[in-house]
């Protein structure tokens, strides 16, 4: 009877602190996803490059793209992320991937434009052994306000 007792505390002992570790591993990544958007407010590209893999890809309602054209675009404002108003999010994590899902109201300039859209935004994380990098970044526009 101890041995079931004790058996099933460190069982319990063991699910709390992955649970925990998730929780912690969601925050990390929900917190890097805020500050994604601030950097591309503020057209941040040094902050933006080493967050952004190699192979990452982007998906906007206007095409889809790798790493180097999404970083240029940022820099030379051909597409300006003003403002992200996040309305929900929830993260996912599956081993070393994190799904982020956030629906937003974007504030942009797209072609020297100003446009506001709803969007569900679909971003995936890969932990590394130096922390996250953004795999994939996708836009969906909400036919319906945020």
């Amino acid at each position: 009877m101890k041995k079931s007792l004790f058996g099933l505390l460190v069982l319990i002992l063991m699910a709390n602190n992955s649970f925990a570790q998730n929780t912690i591993a969601e925050k990390e990544v929900i917190h890097l996803s805020q500050q994604k958007w601030q950097w591309m407010a503020d057209k941040n590209v040094d902050k933006l490059t080493p967050l952004f893999d190699d192979k990452s890809v982007f998906v906007h309602m206007g095409g889809s793209w790798g790493k180097t054209q999404e970083i240029n675009v940022i820099k030379s404002g051909g597409i300006h992320y003003k403002k992200a108003d996040i309305h929900e999010v929830s993260v996912n994590i599956i081993d070393n991937t994190a799904i982020v899902l956030s629906k937003i109201t974007l504030l942009a300039v797209v072609g020297g434009n100003e446009v506001t859209n709803p969007f569900i935004v679909t971003e995936v994380y890969v932990k590394e052994s130096n922390g996250w990098k953004l795999g994939s970044l996708s836009f969906t526009k909400l036919m319906t306000p945020g």
